[in-house]
């Protein structure tokens, strides 16, 4: 009897684990340690899961006493993996069409380079590639932005550069923004505040006329920052709101983090829409480059407010040695009207 009553506690406890492990803004936590660090692996948890359940068969064969206990534990585990295999299915598992570019269209690329390991040169070798008119470069410093924007105006695509950047010691508290002249002149706007511990960039238009563009970069969900991180995203869906507003970079971040800051549905922060999850590309990971893209956390983003309309957008996999644990993403965004 008491086995019979042990069982049955630790299948219900599975249960329970899985399924908050599966879908934790369910439950509101979204934002806690261990569930808000492994529903950003989401694929990476159904390929262990899967190999949890190659072993449970093996046990099952080699312990005939196991078997049903084993059985039921396997059976929660194929859900919990088709479950989260039809998450990454909804988000897309990667679509790189692109729509014919057309008039007034702003192609935007962002890249954490891990304190510039990539160099200037392979920097703006990808900006020109991709035809970038704004480029977010978290942890990427000054001299080195102003380099990748030499590197481009020599190549016929001048850039602006503006900078933020919290120390002159450590190279991820500083982050980089590069617009292309024909958007005009900005500056940087630091009257709405900051993220807290690794700095973002609010540039906005010297004329007026232009989107806001943000350059983002919240600090990671690790121990002791889960605080801070928090605060960082509300402040990015407060940012990410209005009219008229580009936001890119790593966010740390995945959509299943976003419950409750969206200011309305069809948004997914503020009132900034995911270019990635309208195009099918939201489960394709861009961190870390050591695992396979499918098998990564997709923290890397582009959005943008209703009078964009996403395009075309690629996550790109050919750089994974090119210094930085991050892969660029690169986004086409078309004019809604």
């Amino acid at each position: 009897m008491f086995r019979r009553i042990a069982a049955v506690a630790l299948v219900c406890i599975l249960a329970a684990i899985l399924l908050v492990a599966a879908w934790p803004q369910l439950f509101g936590v979204q934002f806690r340690p261990l569930f808000a660090q492994f529903v950003s692996l989401r694929a990476a948890g159904a390929a262990a899961a899967t190999a949890f359940i190659v072993m449970l068969l093996l046990l099952m064969l080699l312990l005939p006493p196991f078997r049903r206990l084993g059985g039921a534990f396997v059976v929660l585990l194929l859900v919990f993996v088709a479950a989260n295999g039809a998450v990454l299915g909804s988000r897309g598992l990667g679509n790189t069409s692109f729509e014919a570019a057309g008039t007034g269209d702003l192609t935007v690329l962002s890249w954490n380079t891990l304190g510039d390991a990539p160099g200037a040169e392979r920097i703006a070798a990808l900006a020109l590639e991709v035809g970038a008119d704004i480029v977010a470069l978290p942890e990427t410093t000054e001299q080195v932005s102003i380099e990748v924007a030499m590197i481009m105006k020599s190549a016929g695509s001048p850039m602006w550069v503006n900078h933020v950047s919290f120390d002159k010691i450590s190279k991820a508290r500083t982050t980089s923004l590069l617009t292309s002249a024909e958007l005009g002149t900005y500056s940087v706007d630091n009257s709405r505040g900051n993220t807290s511990v690794v700095p973002s960039v609010i540039a906005v238009p010297d004329n007026g006329s232009g989107p806001t563009i943000i350059a983002a970069h919240p600090v990671a969900p690790i121990p002791g920052y889960l605080d801070h991180w928090q605060a960082d995203l509300r402040w990015l869906a407060d940012v990410c709101a209005g009219e008229n507003v580009i936001l890119a970079g790593d966010l740390n971040s995945t959509i299943d983090h976003y419950a409750g800051l969206a200011n309305d549905p069809a948004s997914t922060l503020g009132d900034c829409t995911d270019a990635a999850a309208a195009t099918g590309n939201a489960a394709v990971g861009t961190w870390p480059t050591r695992i396979p893209a499918l098998l990564g956390s997709p923290i890397d983003h582009v959005m943008a407010t209703d009078e964009w309309r996403a395009t075309g957008v690629r996550v790109i996999q050919n750089l994974d040695q090119a210094g930085s644990d991050h892969r660029p993403i690169v986004a086409q965004l078309s004019p809604a009207n």
